[in-house]
């Protein structure tokens, strides 16, 4: 799994917002020139954060870009979501991916692919925008540390 440019560029784009939103709706323009990213670029990405709820648009002279919810109700989960689709670490986990995979079936490392998307998914779906921008991020552990030395040390 490796997280796109739109997903990336979308989380920054987002947490620039939410950081300015006290200043009313932000301009794309002064997003752009705050991350240095292509306001292009970012009139792309807000079409699907739009459509997807995230973002409200205004028109206008004093328009721009608010978040549709507060950032602690906004998961960096559905914003890779909405900007990558399928987050799977394996083709066998994505909609319809058994179908795709003809070992599948019998596929022993198989529940070794569902946990580790089950804690991708876990984790992204922890985080809030808000605990982005406070850098209080939460810490995700579910082996204790001896588990991780590797065999043989």
């Amino acid at each position: 799994m490796r997280i796109s440019t739109k997903g990336r560029y979308a989380l920054r784009m987002l947490t620039d917002i939410a950081q300015h939103d006290a200043e009313g709706c932000v301009s794309l323009k002064d997003v752009a020139e705050r991350l240095d990213i292509s306001k292009k670029y970012l009139e792309q990405l807000s079409l699907g954060l739009t459509q997807a709820g995230l973002l409200r648009g205004s028109r206008g002279h004093q328009g721009g870009y608010r978040l549709a919810r507060s950032a602690s109700e906004i998961r960096v989960g559905e914003v890779l979501a909405v900007m990558e689709g399928s987050l799977a670490p394996n083709v066998c986990l994505e909609e319809n991916g058994e179908s795709l995979c003809e070992s599948c079936a019998g596929c022993i490392t198989l529940p070794f692919w569902r946990g580790l998307d089950e804690m991708i998914a876990a984790y992204l779906d922890a985080c809030t925008l808000q605990q982005v921008l406070e850098g209080r991020l939460p810490r995700f552990s579910v082996l204790p540390p001896e588990s991780l030395t590797p065999p043989g040390e």
